[in-house]
């Protein structure tokens, strides 16, 4: 499970490393990003990839309320090929949701001890995600969004048994394709991220409320 991640790095940053085009994106930094939020999603359209905002709660199509997004923050990478409410996104509405590390929590005497993952070189990264364009009952479009997550890694497996998929650059242009519809072709990208690259440490207990959104909920505990 992913349930809550951080995004700091500045537009310029990602742009550069994801090739975005475009530019004025608001992209405030919020140290503690809890579902029902708006996250920055990488999309394709027309060839060229671009950052947008979407709320972090999938709705499907038939979908009634918002709400029901919160049951669905994820998707499973087993499974999110044939599952009703993610078939059509896997197959024509993929995204990245950009971060700078998430958070999984292990529990110890009854107590949730938070840890912070992030990539070694500090850098931000995408999320395999989905998104759909949601119409309410009275009209209203709104842009929600799903994170997949596959088996952990060696690195997280201590804390939890699932961790988001993270898309290595030489295969963000292949999810991102709009034209690319095989799941014989995008399933296999759905794979833990490599040990070597990640890093995870305890951090402060401060991180466990949404309210708490400061810097110091991803510095290392002492």
């Amino acid at each position: 499970m992913c349930g809550r991640f951080e995004l700091h790095s500045a537009f310029e940053i990602i742009a550069k490393l994801f090739g975005l085009a475009g530019g004025g994106f608001t992209l405030p930094a919020s140290y503690n990003i809890a579902p029902g939020k708006d996250i920055a999603i990488i999309v394709s359209e027309g060839g060229t990839n671009r950052l947008a905002a979407c709320r972090w709660g999938f709705v499907p199509s038939w979908g009634k309320d918002l709400k029901e997004g919160y049951k669905m923050i994820n998707a499973r990478a087993e499974t999110v090929a044939e599952k009703p409410s993610f078939r059509q996104a896997f197959s024509r509405h993929r995204c990245l949701v950009v971060a700078d590390g998430f958070y999984e929590w292990k529990i110890e005497g009854g107590k949730k001890r938070p840890y912070y993952i992030h990539r070694r070189d500090g850098k931000p990264f995408g999320m395999a995600g989905l998104c759909n364009l949601w119409t309410s009952p009275d009209g209203e479009q709104v842009c929600t969004s799903a994170i997949i997550t596959t088996e952990a890694n060696e690195i997280v497996r201590p804390i939890h048994d699932r961790m988001p998929v993270i898309t290595s650059r030489d295969k963000v242009a292949l999810w991102l394709d709009p034209s690319v519809h095989e799941k014989e072709k995008l399933l296999p990208l759905l794979k833990p991220y490599p040990d070597d690259e990640m890093e995870l440490y305890e951090v402060s207990a401060s991180v466990n409320s949404p309210k708490n959104d400061t810097v110091e909920n991803i510095q290392r505990l002492k």
